[in-house]
């Protein structure tokens, strides 16, 4: 399950840091938090997809390892990304 170029394109505007900016970990991780939210909405009516949950795992690592860069390197930047993604509560 992928998610649409529009709204792959409203993510890398809306989490940029400047102008053109497609590969920073916000950008990166907005977009891989709105696939991780796509497959789990198809995991619900596909309890048996074992294949796709595997690719969702590695999904959830990499956000986890692009998160863990991301607070290494600044601390404010880390903190307002998960409070604009609501990840943590």
């Amino acid at each position: 399950m992928s998610i649409t170029p529009e709204e792959k394109a409203r993510l890398m505007t809306e989490f940029a840091i400047k102008e053109g900016d497609t590969g920073s970990p916000e950008v990166q991780v907005a977009i891989l938090s709105s696939r991780i939210a796509t497959l789990t909405e198809h995991f619900k009516t596909h309890k048996k997809d074992n294949h796709g949950r595997r690719g969702l795992l590695k999904m959830v690592a990499t956000r986890r390892k692009l998160l863990d860069y991301a607070r290494a390197k600044d601390e404010a930047r880390y903190q307002d990304l998960i409070k604009r993604l609501g990840l943590r509560r």
